[in-house]
């Protein structure tokens, strides 16, 4: 087998798995092999290690046209080399891989991986379960350090804002997350691009990439920089106030009925829709509030409600 050229370089594991999966199942005999002798250096590190394919020199040309094809699935795609594929996300997330396969496995979606003859595709699903571990760590930590002030109780709506689902898919539509996740034909076609849940589950499966690849030091810097409005969000004085039960409050000391929440209307598409909500008063509509949530529209509502119930009251006060 010394005579076998090598068709195929990568400092990567996964990427040298997927390449030869493809190759066997086209029934073309492969072997891989270390560029370069050992080193005291771990072997991931990007340019220390050279793992290579090789063939029968009778399958050269074939195997080379699969790798260079591999990719054209799609239509209007643009072939380009694996290593380089995922560029634009790598500077828009301000993380280079050591490791690419990893950010490969991380952004393959299910419905990619069945739809792969080979065998040699593995979806995010596993990548998904540690990144919301990671994630749970990384804003539990952020909230002990930071808000030391709040009860258990705080703490704990507090982290539920911040990993939701919204707010996950917030932060795969800011990076453009969905431009690169690699999925089936089928879920293309049903526009898995926008679907709010499988970006939350994409972007958890990048936080595990991200911290496999480069410790909990970078996932913590990842998390913390692109959630940073949301953090924000939650220092607002507004934040743990829940307006319904002031104003569930305020209109039974006024010896008033309970007030009733009715969804008006939903507008948007799917992955970036806006609950209408309107408050009522028996009959009459106290207030209106909308929200990306139909939780969130309520509260707004009965924010509204308690400004035009209490028209001297502010909403900074302290006494919602």
């Amino acid at each position: 087998m010394s005579d076998w050229p090598v068709i195929f370089r990568t400092s990567s594991e996964i990427e040298a798995r997927i390449v030869s999966g493809l190759l066997e199942a086209n029934g073309i005999p492969v072997v891989s092999h270390l560029g370069v002798a050992p080193s005291v250096f771990p072997l991931r590190l990007e340019g220390l290690s050279d793992l290579r394919l090789s063939v029968p020199p009778e399958f050269a040309d074939e195997s080379e046209r699969l790798i260079a094809s591999h990719r054209a699935d799609t239509p209007g795609a643009v072939v380009v080399p694996i290593r380089q594929e995922f560029e634009a996300l790598e500077q828009r997330i301000d993380y280079r891989f050591r490791d690419r396969g990893l950010l490969e496995h991380a952004l393959t979606h299910k419905s990619r991986a069945h739809e792969d003859a080979s065998g040699g595709v593995f979806d995010n699903e596993s990548l998904e379960f540690l990144g919301d571990a990671v994630l749970g760590l990384v804003v539990a930590d952020m909230l002990f350090r930071e808000f030391p002030q709040f009860q258990e109780g705080q703490k704990s709506k507090v982290k539920a804002t911040l990993v939701s689902t919204a707010a996950l898919a917030r932060l795969a539509d800011r990076i453009g997350l969905g431009d690169h996740v690699l999925l089936g034909r089928g879920e293309e076609k049903t526009g898995g691009r926008r679907k709010q849940a499988l970006l939350a589950d994409t972007c958890e499966a990048l936080i595990a990439a991200i911290y496999l690849d480069g410790g909990i030091e970078e996932a913590t810097r990842f998390v913390l920089r692109e959630s940073a409005n949301e953090i924000a969000r939650v220092r607002s004085p507004e934040f743990l106030r829940d307006f319904k039960s002031a104003l569930q409050e305020l209109l039974q000391a006024q010896d008033q009925p309970l007030p009733e929440y009715v969804l008006a209307a939903s507008t948007g598409p799917d992955h970036d829709k806006r609950f209408h909500v309107e408050v009522r008063l028996g009959a009459d509509v106290l207030a209106e509030g909308a929200g990306r949530t139909k939780k969130d529209a309520e509260q707004e509502a009965a924010r509204a409600a308690l400004d035009r119930l209490r028209p001297t009251s502010s909403p900074n006060r302290g006494d919602v």
